[in-house]
Parts: C-alpha cells; sequence; structure tokens
C-alpha cells in the first residue's frame, strides 16, 4: 500500500469533514467535542507518519504532508482559543 495515497486521502477527508456545515444542536456540546476528536486525530496520524518517516518506512513527502496538516490543526485550534478569549472578555467588560 503507498503510504503518500493513503495519507492524502486521510487529509482530504479531515479537510473535507472540516468545510462540511452541521446542524448545531441547541444546548449540546457535540460539535465542540467532534472538533477536539478531530484535532485529536490528526495529531495521531501525523505523529504516526513522523514516527514511520524517521525510522525509514515512509517517504519524506508524506512526513511533510503530516507537518503540514499538524500545523494547520494547531493554528486552527490557536485562533478557536484567541476567539473564545475575546468572547470572554467582552463578557466581562459587559455593565451588569
Amino acid at each position: 500500500m503507498d503510504i503518500r495515497s493513503t495519507l492524502a486521502a486521510q487529509i482530504y477527508a479531515q479537510a473535507q469533514t472540516a468545510f462540511k456545515p452541521e446542524a448545531a444542536q441547541q444546548g449540546s456540546a457535540a460539535p465542540f467535542s467532534d472538533a477536539v476528536q478531530d484535532f485529536m486525530a490528526t495529531m495521531r496520524t501525523s505523529e504516526e507518519t513522523v514516527k514511520a518517516g524517521l525510522v525509514g518506512r515512509a517517504d519524506p513527502q508524506a512526513v511533510v504532508e503530516a507537518l503540514a496538516a499538524t500545523e494547520l490543526a494547531v493554528q486552527t485550534a490557536v485562533a478557536v482559543r484567541d476567539k473564545v478569549v475575546e468572547a470572554y472578555q467582552e463578557i466581562l467588560r459587559m455593565p451588569v
């Protein structure tokens, strides 16, 4: 099995689910939980690919793609965190 095509398919599937609109559930943390699970899956997949690259089982292109996917996931998580902190600070500034 070609690890490059498998990794590319996984990254494409993850990117596709990131842009797919989902119906918001009232009072449920399911969308946030799903996002966290997707983030963790991306991190695990990337980590396994990098480990395989270190021992010579994965080609350098697959390692670079895994690192790029990890970087994108971390940047997204940081952006979401910043928005949450900004919203919290805005709530604190509201007059009571």
